[in-house]
């Protein structure tokens, strides 16, 4: 049961409507990796888990990211204040208000259709979707995904407090801002409290491709480091001997039964390529400058 506090988590202050700054914000509130993405990623992990410990992590994770969806959805009601009542009331003339739209740097889709109010679509106008809620329902593989959700919520509010100058703004996003560092904290912490958590999964990766550096960009600019060389490592640089890795001859078989093999004798047939021709196409008929190397056309063909 959920109960809504009046409240908000953090106070809101904003010294003056800026719907441009408001469409940027809408980025964590209706975007891949914004609030309500974060709470219903939390909220279906956190129903579906089974460890009692992480249960109630997630839930309540999920519960406080409701709380900054409000937090920035107030923020972006108020810097869109001016603009929802004027699209309202219509008190300026045509050409102010379809100016406004554009100069403000509102989106048509955010002023018309929602009237300035915060709408659940990201800074360019794309609906939210339930695609950004990435859960398998594997522990160790959604830690890790909450590990980086936090991590790139984090950079975007970065980047939000360095194109705002409004004070009381810029500490609500750090606030914010901060409260992903701390979740991040908890799910790492939740995820080295599951012993033997990599790999993830319950079954172990084959031992003799486990430890294989394929260096499989070569040239120059080829460089070295603790990712692909030293005693972890079994690093492969001539691919050309050894390929295929698993010592086969590197093919693509299948098994067919006979109805099948004849079939597919027929598809071949069909379908056969006559190498000993060069017959005259539409890119020879009507090649012009630029064309590059086209076969001559017969003369009975013009």
């Amino acid at each position: 049961m959920f109960m809504h506090n009046k409240r908000l988590q953090y106070t809101v202050r904003v010294s003056e409507p800026n719907p441009k700054l408001a469409c940027m914000l809408l980025e964590q509130f209706g975007g891949a990796d914004g609030e309500l993405a974060a709470a219903m990623r939390y909220f279906t992990q956190g129903l579906g888990e089974e460890d009692p410990g992480r249960k109630d992590m997630l839930l309540d994770i999920a519960t406080e990211e409701l709380s900054h969806l409000e937090v920035i959805g107030s923020i972006v009601a108020m810097l869109n204040k001016g603009a929802k009542a004027q699209l309202s009331e219509a008190q300026q003339s045509e050409a102010e208000l379809y100016a406004m739209v554009g100069q403000t740097g509102t989106s048509a889709k955010e002023s018309i259709l929602f009237g300035g109010g915060p709408a659940l679509i990201d800074s360019a106008g794309v609906p939210w979707t339930a695609a950004y809620v990435d859960s398998r329902s594997e522990p160790t593989v959604d830690l890790r995904s909450n590990i980086a959700a936090e991590s790139r919520a984090k950079i975007v509010y970065e980047r939000l407090i360095n194109i705002t100058d409004d004070p009381g703004i810029k500490e609500a996003l750090g606030f914010l801002m901060t409260r992903e560092v701390a979740h991040q904290k908890s799910f790492e912490k939740a995820l080295y409290a599951i012993e033997n958590n990599f790999p993830p999964g319950k079954l172990p990766g084959i031992e003799q491709f486990a430890n294989v550096y394929v260096n499989a960009s070569q040239g120059e600019g080829d460089e070295t480091g603790p990712w692909n060389s030293g005693e972890q490592w079994e690093r492969i640089d001539d691919l050309e001997q050894t390929m295929p890795i698993d010592g086969g001859d590197g093919s693509a078989t299948v098994a067919l039964g006979e109805e099948d093999q004849a079939a597919l004798r027929q598809l071949m047939i069909r379908g056969k390529s006559s190498t000993g021709k060069d017959p005259t196409t539409g890119a020879d008929l009507g090649a012009g400058p630029g064309a590059g190397k086209t076969k001559p056309v017969p003369e009975e063909a013009l």
